[in-house]
């Protein structure tokens, strides 16, 4: 499993190879097995197969071809829908109309989306993180017909491989690692953690396809623009209300 973890790569292309169902099952009941918030659940998963509803998801993700291309497109969502019922079923109140709730339940999806991640790359499979649902959560909404009190927070391309890049890099241990308390950073140890990821050749390559200064303008001033931030937050927070996770009271 160590291995699994180690060498994690990110699958864009997929052979049109099903997902047997006993793996899928398989996979799936891995992430379950993920750390909870008292253990109350408060996640769903939608598991996507249908052509159709693929093609329609697709716009969400900004058309990134994974999406139509992956078997199965699973997107895990914050669900206190169902949690919220069952404690009316048995006279209970609850009180998860607010960020807090949403927030917890987030934190239960990720959580699980990342165990399914290991246990489907465990088992040979390929997958991509699609960081665009929270971006188009209110489409997403609609399309999957999630009721008051689900909201998608990540999606996953899942698939067997049709490709093997090279492992993305990462920065060195000391640079996110903290003992004891955080410890800021002085410029010379944020120059020294930057540097070997500034010097790949495919990042030069993206600055110079983008014309920018510096590795750190294709983030800041291309890939996430602070008026993109902006707007996608709004569009967030607009969502969060509509689905019933903004009583300040």
């Amino acid at each position: 499993m160590t291995d699994t973890l180690l060498n994690h790569r990110t699958i864009r292309k997929y052979k049109t190879d099903p997902i047997p169902y006993e793996i899928l099952q398989y996979i799936l009941e891995a992430g379950t097995r993920a750390s909870t918030t008292g253990n109350m659940q408060v996640y769903s998963i939608v598991v996507t197969t249908e052509d159709a509803i693929k093609e329609e998801l697709s716009p969400c993700h900004f058309n990134q071809p994974m999406v139509k291309q992956a078997p199965v497109v699973l997107t895990f969502c914050a669900d206190f829908n169902r949690f919220n019922k069952w404690c009316k079923l048995r006279g209970a109140e609850p009180g998860y109309d607010n960020f807090l709730s949403f927030f917890t339940a987030a934190i239960d999806a990720l959580l699980v989306a990342q165990n399914v991640c290991v246990a489907a790359e465990d088992a040979g499979l390929g997958i991509c993180y699609l960081g665009t649902t929270t971006y188009m959560a209110g489409k997403i909404i609609d399309i999957l017909e999630l009721p008051e009190g689900v909201i998608p927070v990540t999606t996953i391309t899942l698939g067997y491989p049709d490709e093997k890049p090279e492992l993305t890099e990462r920065l060195p241990l000391e640079a996110v690692v903290h003992y004891e308390k955080y410890t800021d950073y002085s410029e010379d140890e944020v120059d020294k953690h930057y540097q070997d990821k500034e010097l790949i050749t495919t990042n030069q390559e993206f600055v110079k396809e983008n014309n920018v200064q510096s590795l750190a303008h294709v983030f800041t001033d291309v890939r996430y623009k602070r008026d993109d931030n902006i707007l996608f937050s709004k569009a967030l927070i607009d969502v969060l209300t509509q689905q019933g996770f903004m009583n300040n009271r």
